[in-house]
């Protein structure tokens, strides 16, 4: 396939054609996956309200370091 958004899809439905287990684990990953990116916005709100950066890596569990690069980001 030459589109890739379209390969994606195809290849998204093949893996969930699978059995049961293979499904569910998919669907965990996708939800961790979503659960970080909420949590990176959350921490960017966090930063743009002020706080202080090891408050916000203790209360999100996202390491000093990262939240550095990401008040350097925004």
């Amino acid at each position: 396939m030459k589109e890739p958004a379209l390969s994606k899809v195809m290849t998204v439905l093949d893996y969930l054609s699978q059995d049961t287990e293979a499904r569910r684990m998919y669907e965990m990953r996708q939800k961790a996956l979503h659960d970080e990116a909420s949590m990176l916005e959350v921490a960017k709100n966090m930063l743009g309200k002020g706080m202080d950066i090891a408050t916000i890596s203790e209360l999100t569990g996202i390491s000093s370091d990262d939240l550095e690069k990401l008040k350097q980001m925004h």
